[in-house]
């Protein structure tokens, strides 16, 4: 087994997912404040530093995103990702600078951040990043994705995963159709699937190894602004029916974005997904807000109490990992 699969078993296996703490200084800016927290980077460091230190990093998370700012970080002299590595837990990066106005477009994205990348790698290795993470963006509208969104964002992920393999981390591949709109989930399904079988068909030209990724989808669900009512069943029927078609088999670890649902509901879908997988992929979650929403109101009436915020933390991490399982039930949700 190649060294690039072993990391991906140790991040996806046994039920563990991705704890998505990668939001950007201006992102982690607009989460505090909306809970009434100054950000700056003392507090920053705190409200991560406490799900970093949780019993759940050890049960429940096989891998930590990090943003920049807080892989370089340290808490009492221990380095970031010495913290989460004592847990047995695999320290990541994201690695692109954001989606900019795709040219000769004006409503679609590409993700930019490939110039200097192969040092900047070099850098995150030092630090102890072991995968990395890039996402690209995709609107869906009458006229979206183009062709040209579509090649653009498959041939910078493509571009990508190579780098980051060749510098000896697994790249996760994050080719978000976003829930933006009122589209149904038929149609989210279909430009799901034109999506992952262009990023596959670059991936494959770009000589990846498949089986040395994991893949970020997200959910085949109506647009947010949809008035279409779909059952966690269909959802997941959907979602395996795309993947099924439009993911190469080689690709065994696939965590799932939350993409905007709420916490509940994103365990409740990944459950279903599990729970009627007849497939040899391995289903698990990548999620941030539905990881950390609830820790976060909790923390921001007091933050001091680490340990309160921490049981909130716990808690949902582990509903996720038995959805992970599809041993998932509602009456578990009441702690």
């Amino acid at each position: 087994m190649s060294e690039l699969k072993i990391i991906v078993n140790k991040i996806v296996s046994s039920g563990k997912g991705i704890l998505a703490a990668d939001e950007s200084t201006g992102t982690m800016t607009k989460r505090l404040e909306s809970v009434g927290v100054e950000s700056n980077p003392d507090n920053r460091l705190n409200f991560r530093n406490t799900l970093f230190t949780s019993s759940a990093m050890k049960t429940c998370i096989g891998g930590v995103i990090l943003y920049d700012e807080t892989i370089r970080q340290a808490n009492n002299s221990k380095k970031i990702p010495e913290i989460i590595s004592q847990n047995g837990t695999v320290p990541g990066i994201k690695v692109d600078t954001g989606a900019k106005t795709l040219a000769n477009s004006i409503e679609e994205k590409i993700t930019e951040g490939l110039d200097g990348l192969r040092e900047r790698l070099k850098d995150y290795y030092t630090l102890g990043a072991r995968f990395t993470k890039w996402r690209g963006v995709y609107s869906i509208s009458d006229k979206y994705p183009s062709k040209l969104s579509i090649l653009s964002n498959a041939h910078a992920l493509a571009r990508y995963a190579a780098l980051v393999q060749e510098s000896g981390m697994v790249p996760i591949i994050e080719p978000e159709v976003l829930m933006d709109g009122s589209h149904s989930a038929e149609v989210c399904y279909k430009k799901t699937s034109e999506v992952l079988k262009k990023c596959f068909d670059e991936l494959v030209l770009f000589k990846v190894d498949l089986a040395g990724i994991i893949l970020k989808p997200n959910m085949i669900l109506p647009g947010a602004n949809s008035h279409q009512k779909v059952t966690s069943k269909e959802v997941a029927e959907l979602t395996l029916k795309c993947l099924k078609e439009s993911v190469p088999s080689e690709v065994s670890g696939i965590a799932f974005l939350s993409g905007g649902q709420e916490e509940t509901q994103a365990t409740e879908n990944l459950n279903q997904i599990n729970k009627i997988n007849k497939t040899n992929f391995i289903f698990t979650y990548s999620y941030g807000r539905a990881l950390q929403q609830s820790a976060l109101k909790h923390w921001s009436k007091n933050i001091e109490d680490i340990i309160g915020t921490q049981e909130v933390f716990n808690h949902r991490a582990k509903m996720c990992t038995l959805a992970a399982k599809g041993e998932w039930t509602k009456n578990l949700e009441k702690k």
